[in-house]
């Protein structure tokens, strides 16, 4: 079962009076119902486009999303719920308040916020920090909280952006292979943006990679290796056979990258 679909997708901004940059053009693909796909690609080739169209944050230029048979016109958080790099939360409040802010935003009553909240806060794996400031805790255990978050939504698709870019590398493959974990147990749908080769490896059921801009689908890779995976994965043959395949893909479009002419709307 398809949970989401992308067909003909087009995003062109308007620079100046007459003048059109475009940034992804001619993106279509799935997503099914509990897959977790991965999409790379060289800055600025549209990825975080294509992921705020699926979540309704920007209009396409041209082509559509769908969830299910039903089109994205808006934010919808039970569809779609972000992850973002910068973690959101709210300094003044404490953990289980900051992962019942979605609901809160919502309109959910309070006994269903406080329930769902530390739910999920428990689930992961900081329950016991119910009541810290996010002050208290590291950046890694705030991302945690900025999922909790997501999922208290119960959407049906997870969209991360760059989740872990403001991390070193060791908290990001420590918490990456521990939030896989979780993420499975969820059964959702995942699509995650990353720069990273390994992550987007270990987390993928399937690799979107995408060309300098403006953004197209240049390949499609699939990682048979079963989920949930653990970091000794990362030896294996198949993970070096398809980093390679990524690193060339990724190095011959960073070599094509230049400065795109400004093109009149005439």
């Amino acid at each position: 079962m398809t949970d989401l679909r992308v067909e003909g997708l087009q995003v062109a901004y308007e620079t100046r009076p007459g003048e059109r940059l475009v940034a992804c053009q001619d993106i279509s693909l799935t997503v099914a119902s509990g897959e977790f796909v991965t999409i790379i690609g060289p800055s600025g080739c549209g990825k975080s486009t294509v992921l705020h169209c699926m979540g309704g944050l920007l209009p396409p230029t041209q082509g559509r999303v769908l969830f299910g048979g039903d089109e994205v016109v808006q934010p919808n958080p039970h569809n779609a719920a972000f992850v973002f790099q910068d973690y959101s939360l709210f300094p003044w409040k404490n953990i289980l308040e900051n992962v019942g802010m979605g609901l809160t935003f919502a309109g959910a009553g309070k006994t269903e916020i406080a329930g769902k909240a530390a739910e999920k806060l428990d689930f992961v794996g900081l329950g016991e920090f119910a009541h810290a400031l996010p002050r208290e805790l590291s950046g890694g255990m705030q991302q945690r909280v900025a999922v909790a978050r997501a999922l208290a939504m119960e959407p049906r698709v997870l969209l991360m952006d760059e989740p872990f870019g403001a991390l070193d590398e060791q908290s990001r493959r420590t918490l990456g292979s521990d939030m896989a974990r979780i993420l499975e147990q969820t059964q959702r749908s995942v699509v995650l943006i990353t720069h990273s080769l390994d992550e987007a490896i270990f987390w993928a059921d399937r690799i979107i990679v995408m060309s300098a801009r403006p953004g197209t689908i240049i390949e499609e890779i699939e990682v048979k290796a079963p989920r949930p995976r653990d970091l000794s994965m990362m030896t294996e043959p198949e993970f070096q056979a398809i980093r390679v395949r990524l690193f060339d893909l990724i190095q011959l479009q960073q070599a094509k990258k230049a400065p795109q002419p400004l093109a009149g709307g005439r």
